[in-house]
């Protein structure tokens, strides 16, 4: 299956955090959208990684996502070296997306910042002829590929976007696949421990942020993303 574009997250929720409206946005318009999580969250304070995985699962038939794996690299331990680049090769090559979205390239967590450079280093990896890669029980090698463009979402910090989309009437789906999440975000009914994205203030903060980053751009909602490298266009309409 060849995808539009696809969508890597350190752990399940980042994906709908950070671009939730942008991916409901762009499956509405007919595009292939797929998601990739990095680790299944284990380490997370609340919820388990069994329980992780049935939400991730709800998140993505919510969004419309055309398909949604799991790498199984470790909850805060993974790294970016070859072992690694190499896992995430044989899936940009096994979905030959066009774009690729990932985490942001500084945050809070940690995880984000790795996974960031790490999909980065991939994706540019993923185009050299000369490295070899087979789906694990596919005795065929498989064909360079890279994608054309790397963006990254905008996640727990407040950095400053290079450019954003706008994504006025979705906003209501990014919100409801980001609940899908009810293991880890605000419960008035829930005893487990307080993280700082299980308060009221910060589901709450998700609309407010993309209405800020709408008022940017005169919209009344957008999410924002960073680019490594500068981004060509055919012409200025396409600024628009």
């Amino acid at each position: 299956m060849k995808l539009d574009i696809l969508v890597f997250g350190a752990h399940p929720d980042d994906a709908e955090l950070g671009a939730g409206g942008t991916i409901a946005k762009e499956i509405s318009r007919g595009k292939k959208v797929g998601i990739i999580d990095l680790t299944r969250g284990e380490l997370g304070t609340r919820g388990t990684a069994e329980i992780r995985d049935k939400e991730a699962a709800r998140a993505a038939s919510i969004l419309g996502a055309a398909v949604r794996e799991n790498m199984q690299f470790d909850d805060g331990f993974f790294v970016n070296d070859k072992a690694h680049q190499l896992e995430v090769i044989k899936m940009v090559r096994k979905y030959r997306p066009d774009i690729v979205l990932c985490n942001a390239v500084d945050d809070r967590h940690i995880d984000h910042a790795k996974g960031s450079q790490l999909v980065s280093d991939a994706c540019f990896l993923s185009g050299l002829v000369k490295i070899d890669t087979k789906m694990d029980g596919d005795d065929h090698w498989q064909d360079p590929w890279r994608p054309r463009v790397v963006y990254h979402f905008i996640q727990w910090k407040n950095l400053e976007p290079d450019f954003v989309v706008d994504v006025s009437g979705f906003i209501e789906k990014k919100n409801e696949a980001i609940l899908a999440y009810s293991s880890q975000f605000f419960d008035p009914d829930s005893d487990e421990p307080e993280t700082p994205i299980s308060s009221k203030n910060f589901i709450d903060s998700v609309t407010y942020r993309a209405r800020d980053m709408g008022r940017l751009v005169g919209v009344e909602y957008a999410e924002g993303f960073n680019v490594e490298r500068f981004v060509a266009v055919d012409n200025l309409d396409n600024l628009l």
